[in-house]
């Protein structure tokens, strides 16, 4: 972005962006700090879509606490990547444009393609490692996970490091900002936590406590006494393939079980009714497994998602 951050100091920069209707300029706060020690460059990046407010607080606990300060190596730090959707709490772009499938982007595209390609050119080039942070989309849930490709053992370590609740296979979604990290030679751990316009504190402390292991796995910090205050986690556990149990009938959804628990071949998960009385519907788990999302919401439709089941 054109400034040289020199060792040992902070700069907050500003990538700008576009204007509003209004002409007032929008910019994205990008917080740069180094150490004075030379070493991985690691990317916190939240809000790409601008309703996933999760992650957006789970990089202001790291800020806010200086856990961002290395001793080693500089980390780079973007709350909210996706300004326009967090200022109008919206997952999309102005344009109608999902941020997340439109990378790498071009400078003569729409609005969220020409952030797109400000952030491959200017910021990853720079980076070693990135965490993405995201939470469930429209009213789902996600228990705390590491998303991952298959096949990819160093990817494997560092997730198994940040000890999740989860580790999931899962591919890279077409022209996503993980993909084309990736493609450009970078490490990315795709973090899902929580739900949409929503704080869960369970779900923050995992993910900042889980960045903490990270960096130090990486040799950028000692937090050893700060993750003695953590309750010890159990491995995370790692889930090959998942599907999602979706809706026979639409009606009322209420849900018996909690998320990241393992629940068994036939029992009943929870019920969908009509509004009257009539009739109440069971659901049954069709297979031992996790349940890594779920969906809070009330009201369903035929066919909708209703947990997501995961599989070792």
């Amino acid at each position: 972005m054109g400034e040289d951050i020199p060792a040992g100091k902070k700069r907050i920069l500003k990538l700008d962006i576009a204007r509003l209707h209004t002409f007032s300029k929008i910019e994205i706060p990008v917080i740069v700090e180094r150490a004075h020690e030379e070493g991985p460059v690691l990317l916190l990046n939240a809000g790409i879509h601008g309703d996933e407010l999760n992650g957006v607080e789970i990089v202001r606990e790291m800020l806010a606490r200086k856990y961002t300060k290395p001793e080693r190596g500089m980390v780079i730090s973007i709350p909210t990547l996706n300004i326009f959707g967090f200022i109008n709490q919206t997952r999309e772009f102005p344009d109608g444009k999902d941020l997340n499938r439109v990378f790498p982007g071009t400078a003569k595209g729409s609005l969220a393609s020409l952030l797109a390609s400000q952030v491959m050119n200017e910021i990853i080039p720079h980076i070693d490692y990135c965490i993405d942070f995201h939470t469930g989309g429209a009213r789902r849930f996600n228990s705390s996970q590491i998303r991952i490709p298959k096949n990819n053992d160093e990817l494997l370590e560092l997730a198994k490091a940040f000890n999740p609740r989860f580790i999931v296979y899962a591919g890279e979604r077409e022209k996503s900002f993980r993909q084309a990290a990736m493609q450009a030679g970078k490490k990315v751990l795709l973090f899902e936590g929580g739900k949409p316009h929503d704080f869960n504190h369970r779900i923050t402390k995992r993910g900042m406590y889980g960045t903490l292991k990270l960096m130090q796995h990486l040799g950028m910090r000692d937090f050893a006494g700060e993750l003695e205050k953590v309750n010890h986690s159990s491995p995370s556990i790692l889930i090959q393939h998942s599907t999602w149990i979706r809706a026979r009938q639409g009606g009322l959804f209420r849900f018996f079980v909690k998320d990241g628990t393992k629940v068994t071949k036939g029992e009943v998960m929870g019920t969908i009714s009509d509004p009257y009385g009539k009739y109440e519907y069971k659901i049954k788990v069709p297979e031992t497994g996790h349940i890594i999302g779920m969906n809070h919401a009330p009201v369903v439709y035929k066919g909708d998602a209703l947990v997501h089941l995961g599989f070792e």
